[in-house]
Formats: C-alpha cells, structure tokens, sequence
C-alpha cells in the first residue's frame, strides 16, 4: 500500500492511498471466504466452497464489492495512523480506481483538528470568590450566633424592619382562597421579602390591633390577589450579651470572646478559600477559552455535546429518575436541552485545541516513566494489573490519546502556577495560599477542578482514562466507511464517530 497527504483549506486534508493489485487480491479471497459460508453447494461443506468454484458460481464482481466494503476502511486507516492524521469527523472516501479490476486507488477527505496558537496564556487573570476576612466578617459570624439564641419580646410601637409580626393573614382571588396565603398566629420577621414585592413596605409602621386590607399580586405568579392582614403582636429581637460566660455556655470548645473569634476568623477563611479552590478550575477554563479566537469546528462541538448528554442521562438513571418524565415534568424538549449545553461544549473544545497549543508551545513531553506511572493508577483505580492496561491501550493505538491527555494536564498545572488571581474588588489572592504547599498535581490527570490544579475542570470533562482502555476500540477501522458521516470523539483517537446529539 502506498499514501501520501496533500493539505487543504478549512482544517481539511486529503489522503491518497493506492493498493497493487496482488495485495488486494488476498482483501479479495477473504470476501471469498465470507461468502462461502452463506452459501449452500451439493458436494461442500459450509464454508468450504473454493473460491474457484465460487467465482465460475456467481463471478468475482460480489467478492470485489465486499473487499472493497471491508478493506477500504482497514487501508485508510492505516493510512492516517501512517501521516498522523488528527481525524475528527469520518472522511469522504472516492474510490478513484479498480472498483472492477486491477489495482485500487481512493482518497479521502478528512476534516482534521485545528493546530492553535494562543496568545496571553502566561497572563491569565482570574477571578474567583474573596479569600480575605475581616472584623465585619467575624462580627457578622458572631451576630448571626447570637440570634440563634435570641428572645423575642413584645413592644407599645409601630413596627419597624427586623421586628417580628405575629399575624393572621389571609389572600383570595375571585372570592376562593389563594393556596398557601392563608396563616393564624404567623410570626414573620419583617425585611424577609416574601408574599409580595410590597409587603414588607405595608407592615411597617403597622402596630397590634391594626387591620391591613390591600391588593397586591403574590411572588412567582401573575395574578393578583386580595390581601387581609390583622396584627396580633409586633415583638422586639433581643439578643444575648456577648460575654466569655455566653461562649462557654453556648459555644462547643471555646470558652471566651477571644479565642471564639480567633476561631470563627479562621474557619471563614478555610471555607472562603475551599470555595475559590473549587471555582478555580472552571474559572480558569473560561478564562483561556476567551483567548481562543476562532470558530471552533461544528465536529468537535456536536461530539462534546453527545458526550455531555450521554452523561446526563446516564447520571439521572443511575439515580432512577425517568429522563423523559423529567423532560416533561421541566417543560422542555429535547432539542432545547441539547442546545442549552452548547455554550459549555464550546468552551471545552476551546480549552481542549488552547490546552493542545500550550503544550507545544511549553515544549512538554511524555517519558516513559510518567506513562507507567498512568498506567500504574489506572490499575489501581479499575483494579486490573498496570501491564494489562498498557496492553489494552497499546492493543487499541490509544497510547497516543494517553499522551495527550497527559500533556494536556501538565498544560493546565503549568496555567494554574502562573495565573494572577483575584477577588471580585481587585485585590490579589496570594497564589501560593491558594494552591497550596503540598500539592503536587504534576502527575493528576484526573483532577477535577476541585483545586487550582492539575487537568481542566469540569467545563471540558476530559479525564485521561475517558474511556477504560481494557474496554475500548479506540481504532475500529469500519469508522472510515465511505458512506458514513459523522464526528469523532474529541478525546481519543477513535475514528468511528458518535451519532449527532
């Protein structure tokens, strides 16, 4: 077999292949050999009809269109492993020459992976939730404890927001009873906002015995409805003293205002700074996607859509929810709810070429030590042995994808040391607190996101091990069949593509 590749325009090449004619004779004797086991001679055994006897039959035409079925898609397949052609959607196949005799020619055109540059990657600036605390945050922590222990009291004075309302309420429209808006003796904190956008402006400056009769029209409806409230009460919050004898009665481990403080101090930070690690890598994905400039291919897009779809329902019946009930329960079709995961299908393909790019561009590289170690934790994670899984992958030509993915995850810890980042006011997060001393990711393909390292996060799901490679058939060589179209996974190197979504 011979090939060559010429380049195209818009992410394509075309691949060329020629097959002599003796080599294609044996793609042709195994067509043979297929047939004869479908057919039923006197004097033959199934399957053992000879060749000869078949083509003096039914002639060397049906052998050759079924060669030509089975053995184009196993040639250009070769031939793409050959040239390393980044397929992500099924080829074109044109059978040029031989579809009746003598030697085969074909080509075929391929849409192929965009190669990127991107600019800026060493300056990304991200923006995650404040890490910093301060007095007001702690006094804010120590007031809401201290309402937890509250009295409340009642007062001679119109009411005022934050005191309490004990109130018979009732709301009808068209004479019936609006369900839900009909209490006795209800105890409403004023400035909560429920019932309507109104009605805490109306109880205001409203005192015990007083009467309120208005028309308003109820929160999350469009209808408006007749309003009675009748104050029975208007009470005072009072809160406790804040004394060490306070803390030591009411505050687990801590006896006095100080080291109750000093506590509450760091736990605010601890929770601030869990809730920017678990941000930083979704933040940090959008972040690099806005440094892609082009259009991504409508391949990449429809493929990531399947798989986060496929995800979907595959998430609601591993927890026995009926997806088509949830469907309707939600008002939605299936059309709309594949198209709301566009937005994040295209960020991660984004962050998938930017992730590609910078590590070519940081030069990094894959030893064999780093691909056993992979192979290692994929052992232990799936329970098999770590020599099985490098033969599954090896067995599959998914090592390559291994690689990537694993270049790709390095890319990413490489992005995470050397962003900036930043609270909503401006102010810089100190990357070290936030990544933390005894993190060593370097070798975490499989980190999601959680902390400010290792692979991207969830916005492009691609773990390394995206399919279990003791499970794959990462290189089916029918996905070059030239009447199919389609798209390929983005994450492996499987040429046979997924349905669209």
């Amino acid at each position: 077999m011979k090939s060559s590749v010429e380049v195209l325009e818009d992410n394509k090449v075309k691949v060329y292949v020629e097959v002599e004619e003796a080599e294609f004779d044996k793609d042709i004797d195994r067509a043979f050999k297929a047939i004869a086991k479908e057919v039923n001679l006197p004097g033959f055994r199934a399957g053992k009809v000879p060749r000869r006897v078949l083509e003096a039959r039914v002639g060397i035409g049906p052998a050759r269109e079924q060669a030509l079925r089975d053995a184009v898609p196993e040639y250009l397949a070769r031939a793409v492993k050959e040239h390393d052609v980044d397929l992500i959607a099924r080829p074109e196949v044109e059978i040029t020459d031989g579809e009746e005799s003598g030697p085969v020619e074909f080509d075929a055109t391929c849409q192929v992976r965009p190669v990127i540059t991107v600019e800026g990657y060493d300056e990304l600036r991200v923006e995650l939730p404040a890490v910093a605390v301060d007095d007001d945050d702690v006094e804010q922590a120590r007031q809401a404890a201290l309402v937890r222990d509250a009295t409340l009291e009642p007062v001679e004075r119109p009411a005022a927001s934050g005191d309490f309302v004990v109130i018979d309420l009732s709301a009808t429209r068209d004479g019936e009873d609006v369900v839900g808006l009909n209490a006795e003796d209800w105890s409403y904190e004023i400035g909560q906002g429920w019932i309507t956008d109104d009605f805490d402006e109306r109880l205001v400056g409203a005192s015990a015995g007083d009467v309120l009769e208005f028309e308003a029209t109820p929160k999350e409806t469009d209808a408006p409805a007749d309003f009675t409230v009748e104050v029975q009460m208007v009470q005072e919050r009072h809160l406790p003293e804040l004394t060490d004898e306070w803390v030591d009665a009411n505050i687990g481990d801590h006896d006095t205002v100080d080291g109750w403080s000093e506590f509450l101090g760091e736990s605010l930070r601890e929770r601030r700074l869990g809730e920017a690690r678990q941000q930083a890598g979704m933040r940090i994905n959008e972040a690099l996607a806005a440094l892609v400039d082009i259009e991504v291919p409508e391949a990449l897009v429809v493929s990531d859509l399947n798989q986060r779809v496929q995800g979907t329902i595959e998430q609601f019946q591993a927890q026995g929810i009926d997806f088509e009930q949830w469907m309707q329960a939600t008002g939605q079709d299936p059309e709309s709810f594949v198209e709301s995961m566009r937005g994040q299908s295209e960020i991660a393909v984004k962050v998938d070429l930017a992730l590609r790019a910078i590590a070519v561009a940081e030069s990094i590289e894959v030893g064999d030590d780093e691909l056993e170690a992979e192979y290692a934790r994929m052992a232990m994670q799936h329970g098999h042995k770590a020599r099985d899984v490098r033969r599954a992958y090896e067995e599959n030509d998914a090592v390559p994808e291994l690689v990537s993915q694993i270049r790709k995850a390095r890319a990413f810890d490489h992005l995470v040391h050397h962003a900036s980042y930043v609270d909503p006011d401006g102010a810089e997060i100190d990357r070290d607190l936030l990544i933390g001393d005894d993190h060593d990711h370097d070798h975490d393909p499989d980190s999601d996101g959680s902390e400010p390292a290792g692979t991207p996060s969830d916005a492009t799901d691609q773990p390394t091990d995206t399919a279990d490679a003791t499970d794959a058939d990462a290189t089916d060589a029918d996905a070059t069949d030239a009447d199919a179209t389609g798209t390929t996974d983005t994450d492996t190197t499987d040429t046979e593509s997924k349905d669209d979504a």
